[in-house]
């Protein structure tokens, strides 16, 4: 990963500084390459978080936003390093479009009653009071039901804040990214990823691997390129992917599922998606020791 992004990015995570971390540029390579090393710790036979032949065994992979270049690696349509300077050259360019623009990402937990459409719609009126023209407010990730990702000028998303009562959001946070990512101010990342992109030697992947895009499955390598820079303006479609990677006839069992990178968030997504499939599922932890792996 040094030598393919130009800087020491395990330094960089084991000793920061935490705000250079937390930039685009950083934030992205940094969670692409974490993946494969949690991969890389499920491969030793049993452990408490893996069963044996896990990686041979495996049907179907997803991956959150920029992790879907970690699962077409983990796929075997990309090469590791290559896909890493994908992410390099896209971290870069969003990186450039958030500071042009005062953006930001907001979570939101809404309840049945919440209208993100009319949420979205009213926060944008209340940006062009204040001067702004053009102004960008709407869902950029549905994580699970009645759980969103909005996101837009800042404006707009404090005006979501103050007025969480009136739509009926349970609670609401600032997420610590830099830019309103998977909207169309993201617009001037799209042609520098498309551009390595079409460089790039992808291969029809060996497994299912499942976009954010549309939920659906990649079919082949110009399908992957297209939806893969189609995914930096679209929303995430992750509670919808949940729904199509496990899907299956009544009575028919769920497969074990591994989540590979740091953190839990996800499982704790799939167990609000989908009960019966969180039953199967393990965490592998990046920072687990080799000796507890193989204990």
């Amino acid at each position: 990963a040094e030598a393919v992004l130009g800087y020491d990015l395990l330094a960089l995570c084991l000793r920061g500084p935490r705000a250079e971390l937390q930039r685009t540029r950083h934030c992205q390579p940094a969670r692409r390459a974490a993946p494969r090393d949690g991969a890389g710790r499920a491969r030793p036979a049993p452990t408490a978080s893996c069963r044996p032949q896990v990686l041979e065994s495996c049907v179907a992979a997803a991956g959150f936003s920029v992790g879907e270049f970690a699962a077409l690696v983990f796929a075997g349509a990309m090469d590791f390093a290559q896909a890493l300077h994908a992410v390099k050259v896209r971290a870069e360019a969003m990186q450039e479009a958030a500071d042009a623009m005062p953006s930001g990402m907001l979570s939101v937990i809404g309840r049945a009653a919440s209208n993100y459409k009319v949420a979205c719609a009213e926060a944008r009126q209340h940006c062009e009071v204040l001067g702004i023209s053009d102004p960008v407010c709407q869902v950029s990730t549905y994580l699970f039901p009645d759980g969103r990702v909005i996101a837009g000028h800042l404006q707009a998303l404090e005006y979501l804040q103050a007025n969480a009562r009136k739509y009926h959001f349970i609670r609401t946070q600032m997420l610590p990214v830099s830019g309103a990512f998977h909207t169309r101010l993201m617009e001037p990342a799209v042609e520098p990823l498309a551009e390595v992109l079409r460089d790039m030697d992808i291969q029809k992947p060996l497994i299912c691997v499942y976009s954010n895009v549309n939920s659906k499955k990649y079919m082949h390598a110009e399908h992957i390129r297209k939806l893969l820079v189609k995914q930096v303006v679209s929303p995430v479609m992750w509670e919808q992917t949940m729904h199509s990677v496990y899907e299956r006839r009544q009575g028919t069992e769920f497969p074990y599922t591994y989540e590979v990178g740091p953190g839990k968030q996800l499982g704790a997504i799939l167990k609000k998606c989908n009960l019966k499939a969180w039953r199967q599922y393990k965490h592998v932890d990046v920072l687990e020791e080799e000796g507890e792996a193989e204990d």
